[in-house]
């Protein structure tokens, strides 16, 4: 039995070794010469626990990995000293390919598919989960798309399971996963502006549209909705409040992680009961420094107070 508190416990099913290669001018169809190629342990709540515990907080991760591949999870986790209970599986963890072109500043994600937990894989995933939130946690993260297999409530049924026990849920993910686990009423969701699209099923054209579309969400029960809209920055909304925070512009290396780094600077920003605004530009400013630097995790919170202050809200 774990005995250790913890500030956050970030869940992630399907993580991924993020190979990212650069390419300059990528031109699908054609021949293209790589500069560099980068491996690093990827994951949409691997990335936020790594850029919590930078930021300094006590985090826990769990979910599934690839008994075959394990290597670079286990050493990334020690490095930021991230409780390692994840739940070892038969197979390799994925692969996920992110072309990056610092031309055209964009990345073109090539995904694989992860490996299919078994039923009693699940049940000891559950097992692990309830042994974290039988402990005084503040917020658990549930993120990233969903293992071969895994039905697309499985996410509902976790987060209705948390709320049950007095935990504090956010929400990152995609898809039927993302409609049925909202049903749950996770405290925080944080879907990009093409998924809130799909979610309330119409073109959000303007920022009128995409803020109607994000109070929906809110009347559903979330208490902050949170939509990522790329360089045109992020929509912070609650059911009193809305405010648009809007990045500098700045040379982005890569974008992979930037949307799980703005994720982690949420919940650093509830942790430390920040108002709306400030929340923003914590967000937003844990977002640069991933975009700026082109790698997860956080540098320090002086780079991050200096990136609070280039934020406009609106």
């Amino acid at each position: 039995m774990t005995h250790h508190i913890f500030q956050v416990v970030t869940i992630t099913l399907n993580p991924a070794i993020d190979q990212t290669v650069t390419i300059r001018d990528f031109s699908p169809g054609a021949v293209n010469r790589v500069e560099r190629v980068k491996s690093s342990a990827g994951g949409k709540g691997i990335n936020v626990a790594a850029a919590l515990a930078d930021y300094g907080h006590s985090v826990a991760a769990t979910g599934f990995l690839g008994r075959e591949n394990t290597s670079v999870f286990k050493e990334l986790l020690t490095k930021k000293d991230v409780d390692d209970h994840f739940v070892r599986i038969d197979g390799q963890t994925r692969i996920s390919i992110k072309i990056a072109d610092p031309a055209r500043g964009e990345t073109t994600d090539i995904n694989f598919p992860g490996c299919a937990p078994t039923p009693n894989d699940l049940a000891l995933l559950r097992a692990q989960i309830d042994e974290l939130s039988a402990l005084d946690h503040a917020w658990f993260v549930i993120a990233g798309s969903l293992p071969p297999g895994v039905g697309p409530t499985f996410y509902r049924d976790l987060a209705k399971k948390l709320r049950e026990r007095g935990q504090r849920v956010a929400l990152d993910t995609s898809g039927e996963q993302l409609r049925h686990a909202l049903e749950a009423q996770p405290q925080i969701v944080k879907p990009n502006i093409h998924e809130l699209e799909a979610l309330v099923g119409r073109r959000l054209e303007n920022d009128a549209a995409i803020l109607a579309a994000a109070r929906e969400l809110a009347t559903r029960g979330a208490e902050l909705v949170v939509v990522s809209m790329g360089a045109d920055g992020a929509l912070f909304v609650t059911k009193d409040e809305a405010i648009t925070a809007r990045p500098p512009k700045i040379a982005v290396k890569s974008t992979v992680g930037a949307g799980d780094a703005m994720v982690a600077g949420i919940i650093a920003a509830r942790l430390n009961g920040s108002s709306l605004a400030d929340t923003a530009r914590l967000a937003t400013a844990f977002s640069l420094d991933v975009l700026s630097r082109g790698t997860s995790g956080i540098s320090s919170q002086a780079a991050i107070g200096a990136l609070m202050h280039e934020v406009t809200l609106e």
